[in-house]
């Protein structure tokens, strides 16, 4: 895990250096700070001249000056270190997610990768910073002044080897109490994201259905649960604090009382006042030095789990990969199954699709329908390689997907998804998502091919308007056109319509069908719908019940001979003539 993190510093290597360096010069500079002192307290109680002290106050304020200049400039490279070295995380992060599958995706889940993307990154960038300062500094303050601590003090300096291994004990403790605490709360913080997410997107259904309360409540659950669990760690931690005070100023007491009565009975011949006030500050530093490695361990602790969680993003490998010697051209949008089965899950028991054989030829149009969960979406995701298949295997063009080039198969054919998605941009920015390239008369072409090129124009800023996030100021028809257009952009060799129109009038739907017998005839047309009149004047229609293709042929052959296909035409017949009435 260590490594697989480290491999995000890169161009912070340098500052990830210099930081411990400088932190070692200010570390030096602190500890000879108070033998310096005892020296000048000793010079004064022997009577020395105003010249002599002005001479040693002279270099105590050097010393102190060189310590805070090699303090400041730790602390500004640990800053460019950790908050580069966290951009780096991210940055890694989302383009190794980029190159998920789907199947990559649905494991981690959507809310899972956010957390890890911020509060998991934070709490690393954290744990990093403590480490090359705090845990650099405290060790090495912690043994020099221990050394410094012996040769002024003598046997006095004994209490700190008696204090060092109980407070070691009581850090060990409360770091075991704690850690399956961490482990299990970010799992919760996972939890209680998606409810966040699954909320702000459902917003519209939820005030719809009145549903405000229960949310609050399911939420103020999720929130109280990661509560409770980070009060149970903040209060086993909480412990470190007092038991470390009680330890410093213990340690302090005894100095003090046996160090003045050994100053008074010895009249200063085994330790002096300066060596009685340089002990103290040793002392101090010592203890304090642990309080910090007390730090830097419950701040580590804390972030393993995140670290665990970050490294998994980073290590794990897309299910999709592209072969060696890849095919980058795509031939025709001809698409042939073969004994296809698949399944979501290796470990699923149910195949969504089972033996699936099937040979569509390029420029034909085919519609798909069937009952809800017969597996639709799941047939056409494997044209595109979104999934690849468990048992058997899909071409496009005479050549396996498997065969292809990512981007050269995902080039070549254009999905229009159930879920309509736009992104935050101007219309013009979201159709050219299709085509880059594609020049402003190209874009209305496809526009007015989508029949969306009308409700554009009425827009104040036509195709200049800003689209909002997950475009909420348009309508689900204005925005599965804009997709269809911005798909048509592409000049695809296969599109496909996953249940596109469902959202536009049937004289729409007629229309944009139209447009693509006329401006794509050679391009395979598959439309997925629920209305057979989206479907009926197909060159082919394929009936799919429980994974299954349970029949394919013209409107008329299987208006006579499929079962299925007759209800569902019959059902939304009567339907359309009670709306009539």
């Amino acid at each position: 895990m260590v490594k697989r993190l480290a491999g995000s510093l890169r161009e912070y290597k340098k500052a990830t250096i210099l930081t411990p360096i400088f932190i070692i010069g200010e570390v030096f500079m602190e500890c000879i700070i108070p033998f310096m002192i005892a020296r000048l307290v000793n010079q004064i109680q022997a009577g020395c001249g105003l010249e002599v002290i002005w001479k040693n106050g002279l270099v105590l304020v050097l010393m102190a000056f060189i310590s805070l200049a090699f303090g400041g400039i730790a602390g500004a490279t640990a800053s460019r270190a950790a908050c580069g070295f966290a951009k780096n995380l991210r940055k890694d992060m989302f383009y190794k997610i980029q190159e998920f599958s789907f199947e990559n995706i649905d494991r981690f889940s959507t809310s899972s990768l956010v957390t890890r993307l911020t509060t998991d990154v934070m709490n690393v960038q954290m744990a990093f910073m403590m480490l090359i300062r705090l845990a650099v500094r405290a060790p090495l303050m912690f043994v020099v002044a221990i050394f410094m601590a012996f040769y002024m003090g003598g046997k006095l300096a004994l209490i700190f080897v008696i204090v060092a291994p109980l407070l070691t004990f009581v850090l060990a403790m409360v770091i075991r109490s704690v850690m399956p605490l961490f482990q299990a709360v970010f799992k919760k913080y996972d939890n209680l994201n998606n409810s966040i997410q699954e909320n702000v997107k459902s917003m519209r259904v939820v005030k719809s259905y009145v549903r405000e309360e229960y949310e609050k409540e399911k939420f103020e659950l999720a929130a109280e649960d990661v509560c409770k669990d980070f009060t149970k760690a903040e209060r086993i931690l909480a412990l470190n604090a007092p038991v470390m005070q009680f330890c410093l100023y213990a340690v302090m007491l005894f100095v003090m009382y046996f160090g003045s009565y050994v100053i008074i009975t010895t009249k200063g011949l085994d330790v002096n006042v300066g060596q009685l006030s340089s002990l103290l500050t040793y002392g101090f530093q010592i203890l304090i030095s642990l309080m910090m490695v007390s730090m830097v361990f419950v701040m580590v602790t804390m972030s393993l789990e995140s670290g665990k969680r970050i490294a998994e993003v980073l290590e794990d490998v897309s299910a999709i990969q592209n072969p060696e010697n890849s095919v980058t051209e795509v031939k025709d949008g001809s698409i042939q199954f073969e004994n296809v089965s698949f399944k979501y899950a290796k470990k699923a028991v149910k195949y969504a699709l089972s033996d699936i054989n099937l040979e569509i030829a390029s420029g034909e149009t085919i519609g798909i329908i069937g009952g809800t969960g017969s597996s639709k979406s799941s047939l056409i995701q494997l044209i595109s390689r979104l999934y690849d298949t468990t048992e058997g295997k899909v071409s496009v063009g005479g050549v396996d997907v498997r065969q292809y080039d990512l981007n050269t198969l995902r080039n070549a054919v254009s999905v229009v998804l159930q879920k309509n998605v736009l992104f935050s941009g101007t219309i013009m920015e979201n159709l050219r998502w299709g085509n880059p390239e594609a020049t402003d008369e190209e874009v209305v072409e496809a526009c007015k091919l989508a029949q969306a090129d009308e409700f554009v124009q009425r827009f104040p800023d036509g195709y200049d308007t800003y689209i909002e996030q997950g475009g909420a100021n348009v309508s689900g028809g204005q925005k599965q056109r804009l997709c269809i257009a911005r798909a048509l952009l592409k000049k695809p060799k296969i599109l496909i319509l996953d249940d596109s129109t469902s959202a536009v009038d049937t004289k729409t739907d007629s229309l944009i069908r139209q447009a693509f017998r006329t401006y794509i005839p050679e391009t395979t047309k598959i439309i997925i719908a629920q209305r057979i009149s989206s479907v009926q004047d197909a060159d082919r229609i394929i009936v799919m019940e429980s994974g299954k293709i349970n029949g394919i042929g013209t409107h008329e052959e299987l208006m006579q001979h499929n079962q299925i296909y007759k209800e569902i035409y019959t059902s939304q017949n009567k339907v359309g003539d009670e709306d009539e009435e």
